[in-house]
């Protein structure tokens, strides 16, 4: 490895922090290799990131840059945890307009490679024009990635896929045998990434330009869990599938970051036993109000089976106020 030039790669993920914390995990096992990573976002989400460990801050530089108000959108909403679902296209509009300040940082800085996630179409065109490798990552599962279709039918917004019926077994493009399908709840959601909304530009179709315009296409999952998904997307894409395996955290986060709690909930977990207890993780965009946490808790309690409540800091007090005590 000391052999291997240093490269210059460039992070920019879509405004939600279920994509943005898998980004930060790439960023850091790429600096573990020796390269240099700038990480582009904007404020307010950056400075909601978790602290990283000591031994990136030479490695990894985070860059800042505005997003753009657009009407629709709430004051200070940066990501899809400020609002409701309703705004997320507003939210959209504005991250487009990152576009011409994106533009200037990598014609000033010209990286060897930028990696970016399914929402700036607009990207793969940028870069090309200055000679930058470009990578698409996604940490959904490549059996998921698949069952969307080849790039130009997403960019068409071209599946001819219309009901129900049609989602819940595996579309014609699937060669081979598989009890993978959509579950019924899902399918509203893929059906509505196909339609149009405030940007001009569907969901499916900023997708399908983003895999269609990377050089490679870099997977969260390995061959061992979804070897013949993979070789499909390459099939689909045309592009070289690279999995990354599951990217578990960081083991130096938990022993560098300084945080003492972490040291109170492995005792906890460390006398229960194997198999016993709850793991609860509702994410930060799920629509829980106090009530419904509240009458979540209790039943949890009622069935007395120890849990672990996960949560993110500043969205769980928001919404549950002084239930935070069950976390």
């Amino acid at each position: 490895m000391a052999n291997e030039p240093k490269l210059h790669v460039v992070m920019f993920p879509w405004s939600a922090f279920g994509h943005i914390i898998p980004f930060l995990e790439l960023a850091k096992f790429i600096a573990q290799r020796g390269h240099e990573i700038t990480f582009i976002f904007t404020p307010r989400n950056i400075d909601r990131l978790p602290e990283i460990p000591p031994i990136f801050a030479s490695s990894i530089t985070f860059v800042k840059i505005p997003l753009p108000r657009v009407e629709g959108l709430p004051e200070n909403a940066e990501a899809t945890m400020d609002i409701g679902n309703e705004d997320i296209p507003h939210l959209k509009k504005a991250y487009d307009g990152l576009e011409p300040e994106l533009t200037r940082f990598l014609e000033s800085s010209l990286p060897d490679w930028i990696i970016f996630d399914f929402a700036p179409y607009w990207l793969p065109t940028i870069a090309a024009k200055r000679g930058i490798s470009k990578a698409f990552f996604s940490f959904i599962n490549s059996w998921f990635l698949a069952f969307l279709g080849p790039s130009d039918v997403m960019i068409n917004d071209a599946d001819p896929r219309s009901t129900v019926e049609d989602f819940i077994v595996p579309p014609k493009w699937v060669p081979f045998e598989t009890k993978v399908a959509y579950e019924p709840y899902e399918i509203n959601w893929i059906l509505g990434a196909g339609q149009e909304n405030v940007t001009g530009v569907s969901d499916s179709s900023r997708s399908g330009m983003l895999m269609k315009g990377s050089d490679v296409i870099a997977v969260r999952q390995s061959y061992e869990f979804e070897g013949q998904w993979l070789k499909l997307l390459e099939e689909l894409h045309q592009r070289k599938v690279i999995p990354l395996g599951l990217m578990p955290p960081q083991a130096e986060k938990i022993s560098n970051d300084g945080n003492d709690s972490w040291d109170s909930i492995r005792e906890w977990l460390g006398v229960r036993n194997k198999g016993s207890v709850l793991y609860v993780a509702l994410g930060s965009e799920v629509p829980l109000s106090q009530t419904d946490v509240t009458e979540l808790a209790l039943g949890l309690e009622l069935s007395g089976v120890p849990f672990f409540w996960g949560a993110t800091e500043a969205v769980w007090i928001n919404r549950v106020n002084s239930g935070a005590r069950w976390a």
